[in-house]
This record gives C-alpha cells, structure tokens and sequence, in this order.
C-alpha cells in the first residue's frame, strides 16, 4: 500500500491555559507577603491601578463582580467574552469604563480588621546567621600560621558538613597538599578540631566525643576508654559488660555514660547559618461568643481600582491607535488581577471556614482531636476541585487560639479503620504514642507490639510496624534503647 501525503482540515476540542488563568492559579499558591509583594510590582509595572486611600461607595462594581462570587478559579469563570472576543474598534470603551470601577473587598461575613494588639506579634524580617564554616574560619585567622598551613586548615574547614564532620577522608586532604609533612597536617587538623565548637574536623562519632572528653575540666581515663572501645555496648546499656572489661563497678559505669551523654555528638548544630523566616498568617481564627470565627487576612492587602485619570483619557477620544491599543492591554491587566485577588480571598475564606467546621474538637480540645481529613472532603463541602484546595493550603497558616498552624496540618488520612476499629488522625496517633512512651516504667518500656495491643484496648487498631513507623517520625528510640 503506497504511503501519500495530503493536506486537511481537522477540528478537536482542548483546553488552554491562557496567562491570565495562569496568573490567577498562580496568586493561590503565594503566601500573604509574597501577594502583597506581587501586587506592588504590578502597581508600579500598570497606570492603570491605583489604591483606594479610603471608603468609597462600590456602586456598580459589586453588580460587576456578582458572576464571580462563590466559584472556584477555574477557566470556564476566568474568560469573560468582553475581553477575548470582538474587534477593538468595536469595543464600547465609554460604558465599559462606566460599568467598572472595582476595588478588592474581604471574603463575606467577615468583621472588620481588628486593632494591632489583637494580631499575633511577629516581624517581617529575615535573619541570617554566621555559618559554621565562616565561624571556624574567623577563629583560625587568629592564630600564627605559615601560608601552607593556613591553606591546610581552609581546606579542612572546607570539607565540614553542617553536622562538624569531614566529608572526606583526612588522607585525600593531606594528598593534595605536598609540602606539609603528616605530622605537621595532623596539627593542623588537631587545631582545628579544638575551635569553638569543639569536635568539628572529626572523621566519626568516636572521634568527636574523644577530642570533647578529653578537654573536659576533670579528664576521665574511663569515660575516654569506653568512647574509644565500647560506645556500641554503652549504646545497649550492656553495663555488665563493660564493668567486667574495665574492672570497674556497675555504678562507675553509669556515671560515666552521664558525662558521655553530656557531650555533643553533632557540634556543628550549635552554628547554624540558617535563616529565620517569620510566617504571616493568612487566616485568622477566634473564638466569639461560643462559635469560632473566621477572618482572612488583609493587612497590607491594598484596594485597588481603574485610575480615574486614564478613565478620563480613555472617554476623551483624544489618544491615537497605539495609546488606545495599550491603555486596553494594561486595563485588561488591572481587571484580571483585582478578580483574582478577591477570587483568592473568597477562596481561601471558604476552605478556612470549612476546615473550621468539620474539625471543632481539635480547636476547642488541642490537636489530640484531630479528625482525619483529606482535601477531597474539603472539596466535595465547597463545590470545588481537589487541586484547588490543594493550591490554596499550600503555604498558608492559620492563627487560632491553641496556636499557629499550617493549613497542611490538618489534613490527615485516618488509620486503624480499616481493621475494625476506629478512624484516627496521624498527628493524634502520635501524641498518643508520646504520651504512652512518656508514662512507661523506665526500667520495663513498653515494645512497639506493647503499644498496638494498649492502643486496640481503645478500639484503635494498628500494626506493629505502624507504631514503629510514627515512633521513628517523632525520632524516639526503641524500647531496648530506653531501658534504665
């Protein structure tokens, strides 16, 4: 059968993103500072925008904005014909600058901003810290030392990670510096494993305790033997062994394991160059009159509106083509981003308040009265889709009474219902965990098989390895490393 070319046409159905749905998919997913940060570029980059300083009358622009109330960001609302469709030359600018004179307003029901005394103390701020590496090396220029040997100790300093230990074996260090001798480069590496913090330059664990013992006020030749020979036997709490190796009573050893555990296997964690970032809720919950109340945060939010002044050139008649061309392209802008600051208000209001709803207990009780949720019951409540409320909990936090959270915090799939018990949130089943490892005798703890067999006592039914499995999350040892 001969293979022919030929031209046609076809005509299928797709969807497209246009960039303004982009846009509006987009302001869900910022947090409150980067929306306020983003409405300020786009007040700079659009005459078109202009902030209203107070009260004004909405007038039509409610009537104008009425299609868009209660519905998700989705591009069946995001297209409206007036702005797609028709020929300039066709568009009525003097009724579409008439009808439209928006300015953004607060999700519905919602009180007015309270005083700033009644919002939780924070600051809009970023600090950074002296990494680890900066403050070795700070201390390290202090001292006397040769070009080679400084460049030595850099190098070693270099190849730090974030927890004091080398990254590299010391040898592969001392190859690539030829002119220094090895016990010379093995002063060098005492020297910096003796900055403040001290252990850091250390190859292992055993190695960064032993530099810590041994500059310990009152040095302990057994404290010093067990780090070097029997760490992993102290680690089971294998007293008997030890006390039979050393000769030593079963009481010396025990406080010798005191003062090792008095010892930072990590140094490099007390410098920490991490930045500090302070959360601005988005939501805010309080308690009124019995009912919990949900409010959106719209401090720093400003409203916006069309500029009377290019409102005015635009009924004029005076611009020519080009001006007209612009000043259209940059009011579609403006309308664009003030429908969807006021669709994300609106938004997030709704699945705020709906999160409030269904889980009363947890705001009432603490967060050992989760409820199991997740986002699809969210959305099924709203109307809306699984990707939208997923969008607007993402970085989003709630200021409430028992505390700050992030949206994400709430939405836990339930576990031990499927066994016959009943359904459990994951973040209630650690706190039980918690608080059952928390009561144990000491000397008998309580085994990960010993906890699913308390917790089904409560009719919540889970595995063994389930236990395990949120135990490790909470980095809580087995009960065999629990013992005392």
């Amino acid at each position: 059968m001969a293979i022919k070319m030929h031209q046609g046409l076809k005509q299928t159905q797709g969807l497209m993103i246009t960039p303004q749905l982009q846009q509006a998919i987009k302001l869900l997913t910022l947090t409150h500072l980067e929306m306020t940060t983003l409405i300020s570029q786009e007040m700079v980059e659009n005459p078109m925008l202009e902030e209203i300083d107070g009260e004004v009358d909405a007038g039509p622009a409610e009537e104008s904005r009425e299609e868009f109330d209660n519905h998700e960001a989705t591009a069946e609302n995001f297209s409206g014909p007036e702005l797609i469709e028709g020929s300039k030359d066709s568009f009525d600018w003097d009724s579409y600058s008439d009808s439209f004179n928006s300015n953004s307003s607060s999700a519905p029901n919602m009180k007015e901003s309270s005083s700033p005394d009644d919002l939780p103390s924070y600051e809009n701020m970023i600090s950074k810290g002296q990494s680890l590496q900066e403050h070795l090396e700070w201390q390290l220029r202090m001292e006397s030392l040769s070009v080679e040997e400084l460049n030595f100790c850099l190098d070693i300093i270099g190849n730090i990670d974030d927890e004091g230990y080398l990254e590299i074996s010391f040898e592969e260090i001392v190859a690539r510096h030829g002119k220094l001798e090895r016990d010379e480069a093995l002063g060098m590496l005492g020297l910096v494993q003796h900055l403040d913090p001290v252990g850091c330059g250390a190859q292992n664990i055993q190695e960064c305790l032993g530099i810590q013992a041994r500059l310990l006020p009152e040095r302990s030749p057994l404290v010093e033997l067990i780090i070097e020979k029997n760490l992993q036997d102290l680690e089971k709490k294998d007293y008997v062994k030890i006390s039979k190796i050393f000769g030593v009573s079963k009481d010396k050893v025990k406080d010798a394991e005191l003062i090792i555990m008095g010892l930072n296997p990590k140094p490099g964690r007390l410098v920490s160059a991490e930045e500090t970032q302070y959360v601005v809720p988005d939501i805010f919950v309080a308690e009124v009159g019995g009912e919990f109340v949900v409010q959106v945060n719209d401090e720093g939010v400003p409203r916006l509106r069309i500029s009377n002044l290019y409102k005015q050139l635009m009924k004029s008649g005076q611009s020519n083509v080009d001006a007209k061309e612009f000043v259209q392209d940059k009011l579609r802008a403006a309308k664009w981003l003030i429908t969807s600051i006021e669709n994300r208000q609106k938004t997030i209001y709704k699945v705020a308040n709906s999160i409030v709803r269904t889980q009363q207990d947890f705001f009432k009780k603490g967060p050992a009265f989760l409820k199991p949720m997740i986002l699809k019951d969210i959305a099924n409540e709203i109307g809306m889709h699984e990707s939208t409320v997923s969008r607007v909990t993402t970085n989003k936090f709630m200021h409430t009474p028992i505390g700050t959270f992030e949206l994400k915090y709430f939405f836990n799939a339930g576990i031990g219902g499927k066994n016959g018990g009943i359904d459990i949130a994951g973040e209630s089943l650690k706190l039980k965990i918690k608080e059952m490892i928390g009561n144990e005798d000491p000397k008998r703890p309580l085994s990960d098989q010993k906890i699913s067999e308390l917790l089904s006592t409560k009719d919540i039914v889970v595995a063994r390895r389930t236990v395990a499995k949120y135990r490790e999350m909470m980095s809580i040892a087995p009960s065999s490393k629990r013992k005392k």
